[in-house]
């Protein structure tokens, strides 16, 4: 009623379980998107609704990547290599000709940490997405392109998914869904949003980098560090602009 407590309350459950495992439990997730991607949202809702979605993500990352393009502590060579990688996001962006059909409530953060998986000794294990702090109203392929990149599925594991496995999961993500939304375009926006997503990741990474090293930071995790380092690395932009600009 928010008589007592204006702003409501939240319930918070207990769930056992443990982080996804990408090489195992792939494609349990991609169930589990399907259905959430699945319910219908009321007319009324509050969620934002990016009227361009990919480019209000390179707007991010254009914004993201200026700390370091302005730092003296910035490589030069690998300043050039991000800059050539966001101006061919934007022209990719620019030529996608493509209408979303459908819209849904998304999670946009899908890496392996939010989902849960249950410790059940059958083989009825089922994935839980446990973390909406930052969702969304927008097209269910910003989803699936954010849970597949190799900025998501490294960060937390040593793991970048093959193109094999991108196209399987995509295959039961669409099984999955039976037909309960309209797919269509799906898998060519996904092209799209697989390395807009790693813009953003590699961009995040080039600002937190600088960050880290600002005198009297008091929280700084070496783990973290590292892989800011893994993602700023001549192989790894390398990989992806191989994969998805060549």
């Amino acid at each position: 009623s928010c008589k007592y407590l204006p702003y409501g309350v939240m319930v918070m459950e207990f769930l056992p379980g443990h982080s996804l495992d990408y090489k195992t439990e792939l494609l349990s997730a991609a169930g589990r998107l399907a259905d959430i991607h699945s319910v219908k949202m009321p007319e009324a809702h509050s969620l934002v609704r990016p009227e361009e979605p990919l480019k209000a993500i390179l707007e991010e990352c254009e914004a993201m990547v200026k700390t370091y393009m302005e730092s003296d502590l910035g490589d030069e060579q690998k300043k050039r290599r991000i800059r050539s990688l966001l101006d061919q996001g934007w022209k990719a962006v620019k030529s996608l000709k493509s209408d979303i059909p459908y819209h849904c409530c998304i999670n946009t953060e899908l890496n392996s940490t939010n989902f849960l998986v249950n410790d059940r000794d059958d083989n009825e294990k089922e994935a839980y997405l446990v973390d909406w702090e930052k969702p969304l109203y927008g097209d269910p392929a910003q989803d699936l392109g954010h849970f597949l990149a190799p900025t998501t599925t490294f960060w937390k594991t040593d793991v970048i998914l093959t193109e094999e496995e991108m196209a399987d999961f995509t295959r039961k993500y669409i099984q999955a869904v039976n037909g309960r939304f309209d797919v269509s375009g799906i898998e060519e926006r996904l092209n799209i949003f697989i390395p807009i997503t790693c813009l953003r990741g590699i961009t995040w990474c080039a600002m937190a980098w600088v960050e880290y090293q600002e005198p009297g930071r008091l929280i700084r995790n070496e783990e973290t560090f590292k892989k800011m380092e893994d993602y700023l690395n001549r192989d790894f932009l390398d990989m992806i602009e191989e994969r998805y600009y060549k």
